[in-house]
């Protein structure tokens, strides 16, 4: 049996409206928290903006080991190092039928 730390680890929800929610959410990450970020709104404004601000989550998440990934359309789910997200290859295959 392991030993608990004393450290609480998180799941949390953030909606991602504007780029300046950046900060808030890699200060999240660097808590260690699972994060599951919604992205419509920002999406709805502006396609640039969104993509700008996902290539900098995904280059800080990737930088502290952790992982990251789509959640459907709508969703990306980042966690902390030690916590792997599983992929199922198949759904990023187009259906031909």
């Amino acid at each position: 049996m392991q030993k608990e730390s004393g450290v609480s680890l998180y799941l949390k929800t953030v909606t991602l409206r504007d780029p300046d929610d950046l900060d808030i959410i890699l200060d999240d990450i660097r808590q260690h928290n699972i994060l599951i970020i919604r992205v419509t709104p920002l999406a709805q404004k502006s396609l640039e903006d969104l993509k700008m601000v996902v290539e900098e989550i995904y280059k800080f998440v990737k930088s502290i080991n952790g992982d990251i990934a789509r959640l459907g359309e709508e969703r990306l789910v980042i966690t902390p190092p030690g916590v792997k997200i599983w992929k199922n290859l198949y759904e990023n295959v187009k259906d031909d039928r």
